[in-house]
């Protein structure tokens, strides 16, 4: 049974964003839906989410891996957001300022201790995938 509800975790997500901490660089990631153990949010790509190079900076794709496989896992059975234990992000395609970026988060497993996600960032429009990552995270005793 899922424990906190879509407009639960838009609420977390505006408390993260609205806090002096790193976590407002997630100022313009929307949800767009949720279902138990999957998170789907939308970003368009600004100028202040760029390298040099001018595409969508890897550590803010990163940090996106991180933030919404952790929602997806709070939007989960134990509902419990875990510590992380492993991440990786494989980058394959740019992103550029204008485009529209879906960010897909689903758990794979979770066990007694530890859950295992994965996310993919595909440009909105064209499909094209630009990263994908893998979140493990451990949760604790139950």
């Amino acid at each position: 049974m899922v424990s906190l509800s879509i407009n639960s975790l838009k609420q977390i997500m505006r408390a993260m964003v609205d806090s002096p901490g790193f976590d407002r660089v997630l100022s313009k990631v929307d949800i767009v839906s949720a279902t138990p153990g999957k998170v789907v949010c939308e970003m368009k790509v600004e100028e202040e989410h760029t390298n040099r190079g001018g595409t969508l900076h890897g550590g803010l794709t990163a940090t996106l891996v991180d933030v919404i496989s952790t929602t997806a896992i709070m939007y989960s059975e134990r509902g419990a957001p875990g510590v992380s234990v492993d991440m990786n992000i494989t980058y394959m395609n740019a992103a550029k300022i204008g485009e529209d970026v879906l960010i897909t988060a689903q758990v794979l497993k979770q066990g007694k201790t530890l859950a295992f996600a994965t996310v993919d960032l595909t440009n909105k429009s064209t499909g094209k995938v630009i990263a994908q990552g893998r979140h493990t995270k451990h949760l604790g005793s139950s």
